[in-house]
Formats: C-alpha cells, structure tokens, sequence
C-alpha cells in the first residue's frame, strides 16, 4: 500500500512524461500503436525505481557535481519540452501527422523519462529513501507495488487519450491541455532553476 501511494504521488502530477503519452494515446488511430511510448515509459521507471533502491540514491546525493549535472541537462531539456507542446497545436493537425511512427515514440519516451531531473531525483530521493526502511521481502514487495503502479498508470493515460481523441475530433481540448501541461512544465523548470541557484 505504501509503493502504490507513494507511486501514485510521484507519477499523478501532469509532466512532459505523461502528456507524451497520453498524446500518442490520443493521436494514434489504434490503442495498440500506442504500446510502444507505454512500454518504453513503464520499462523507464522501473529502471528508476530498481536503480533508487539498489542505492543510487546516495551517489547521486552525495555527489555534488553529479547533482548539478543532473539539474542543468534536465532545464534545458524542460525549456525545449514546454516550447514544444506549446506550439503544437491539434487543430490544425491531422491524426496522421500527430501520431508518431514507433522509433520516434521510443525516443522520445527515452527522452522524456531519463532527461526529466524532476523525475529522477523525485525517483532516486523519495522511493529510494522510503525503500530503506524495508529489508528482505517487504523491500520486493514495496518495490513491486512502485512497479505496477507505473505500469497501470501508462496502460491507464494511454486509453484515456485513445477515449479523449474519439471524442475531440477538432482537437480543441488536446489544445488547452497541451497549453496547461507547457505552462506546467516550465513552472517545474523555474522550481527547478531556483533550487539550482540555492545549491551553487
């Protein structure tokens, strides 16, 4: 119950991760050739969360530069994520040209899950420090629980896009929600800009 909570926390907020997905979810003509950005997503973060409770976590804290790094690569890549969602614009594109073929969905997804340092450090800092508290069989079974949270949640944004873009022929609300997520994103990019500064 803890790693379904504490995933649930860390993946609800509406990021640069799960608006691509649930773009593709909406954008697709077919659920199935959406697959590819929800595996790709859900094998990301289950990377993240074996890596932050094997430990990663106290490298990645205890090394300052690395941190920084971090930090730096993921502002860039936030600012370039905003820009992008907020010109695309679904009204005056068609299905065909939103949809993404399959290596670009992995990329991007790739992109978007491993470039993001809100995720990472969110990952590595809170699942890895509450994954300390467990030993032995309780420790899998958290790390599970984090596991197929993920999963499901993807599986979940993905149909919700499908069952979004059936009904938003035009693409008037896939518009305003690309236009909340950019702003959304480039609000975490300025939180982010900010604790960057206060670390230096």
């Amino acid at each position: 119950m803890h790693g379904f909570i504490l995933a649930l926390g860390l993946i609800l907020p509406l990021g640069a991760q799960n608006v691509f997905v649930f773009n593709q979810g909406a954008s697709q003509p077919k659920l199935k050739r959406a697959l590819p950005v929800v595996l790709t997503a859900s094998l990301s973060d289950t990377l993240l969360i074996l890596l932050a409770v094997l430990g990663v976590s106290v490298l990645v804290f205890t090394v300052p530069v690395l941190k920084t790094a971090i930090f730096a690569v993921g502002i860039v890549f936030l600012l370039y994520m905003g820009w992008s969602i907020w010109k695309s614009d679904p009204a005056n594109m068609n299905k065909q040209q939103a949809a993404m073929p399959i290596k670009k969905q992995v990329l991007f997804a790739l992109s978007v899950s491993l470039l993001n340092p809100h995720a990472i450090l969110d990952t590595i800092g809170v699942i890895g420090t509450s994954s300390l508290s467990y030993h032995g069989a309780e420790k899998a079974m958290f790390t599970a629980a984090c596991i197929i949270t993920s999963w499901l949640w993807f599986l979940g944004l993905a149909i919700t896009g499908k069952a979004v873009g059936s009904l938003d022929h035009e693409g008037r609300l896939l518009r305003w929600v690309n236009k909340c997520s950019a702003m959304m994103i480039w609000g975490v990019t300025v939180y982010l800009v900010v604790q960057l500064i206060q670390a230096l």
